[in-house]
């Protein structure tokens, strides 16, 4: 049955005319003269009788005929006019539907926790008080979300290689081992060994911690401990001198700055964070939130 209605549906396309021609005779039909239905469809009255033309010559059916100096519908014209101008306006209303539906929904955002709270957040009122009439919501999750099915833009930290997205270089930092002076004041430069030895705390659902360390050569010992928990209480947990955390430096600069976190080692191999977007056309709410967020980066 499916192949059936397949291959009748196929058969159907084939024998259908042409849209442009369907839509120049749609636009005659409801203006009445070739001059104001070529300015309803932006072309000429010569292109408007040409396509009128191709159209009867592809039906086989005389669709206007001349009464003195007008041209008037036949009832054959009559019957398909009344059937474009329903077909017609029950697209317009579904494409309606459809962009009123895609520019009242959320601009959603996926991120992980850290930058979130550490970047994004303390930056965001800006973006409010500029687009005040996009709605947002932000995902802060680890695990990265299916563009253009559960996210519309993606903020991740990497090389910039994600097939099937298009990538943007964000933010360029390096990722930094920290920990509060507290920690510090025993070791304030330890080697990776020493590292491997000391409280870690890792972003949860993350493995960040152990592969840090063995992307260097060094073994997880895991002897003093692994707290994982969500990364804005990463970075407090730090701060109070629970353990040591690998970030990325510009969600910590002003703690380092304030001596709030001391920088146990700095690696600067990776390139940063992206803005991932899905290939193809996008919402104007992508365009206005992936052009204010490259501002804001520029501006650090």
């Amino acid at each position: 049955m499916f192949l059936t209605v397949k291959s009748n549906l196929h058969m159907q396309w084939r024998q259908f005319p042409p849209l442009s021609a369907l839509r120049a005779f749609s636009a005659f039909a409801s203006a009445d003269t070739l001059d104001h239905a070529g300015a309803a469809v932006g072309v000429t009255h010569a292109a408007i009788s040409q396509q009128i033309r191709a159209l009867e010559a592809h039906l086989g059916v005389r669709l206007v005929v001349r009464d003195g100096r007008r041209l008037v519908l036949t009832d054959a014209g009559r019957h398909l006019a009344q059937a474009l101008d329903a077909g017609f306006g029950q697209i317009g209303r579904a494409i309606a539907d459809l962009t009123r539906g895609e520019a009242a929904r959320p601009l959603r955002i996926t991120t992980t926790p850290a930058f979130a709270s550490g970047w994004l957040l303390p930056r965001l009122s800006d973006f409010r008080a500029r687009h005040p009439g996009i709605d947002l919501t932000i995902d802060p999750s680890s695990d990265m979300r299916r563009l253009g099915e559960d996210a519309d833009i993606a903020l991740r930290y990497g090389n910039g290689h994600w097939p099937g997205t298009v990538a943007r270089l964000l933010l360029r930092t390096p990722v930094v081992v920290v920990a509060a002076p507290t920690l510090a004041l025993a070791n304030p430069r330890p080697s990776l060994d020493e590292l491997a030895a000391l409280p870690w705390l890792q972003e949860l659902g993350t493995s960040e911690a152990s592969a840090f360390l063995e992307e260097r050569g060094v073994a997880w010992r895991g002897g003093a401990g692994l707290v994982s928990l969500p990364g804005n209480m990463m970075i407090d947990a730090a701060r109070d001198g629970q353990g040591v955390a690998a970030v990325a430096r510009a969600f910590v600069e002003a703690d380092i700055n304030a001596g709030r976190l001391c920088v146990l080692h700095e690696d600067g191999a990776r390139e940063g964070y992206f803005l991932l977007t899905g290939p193809g056309p996008e919402r104007a709410a992508i365009t206005a939130f992936s052009a204010w967020i490259l501002r804001q980066a520029a501006a650090v």
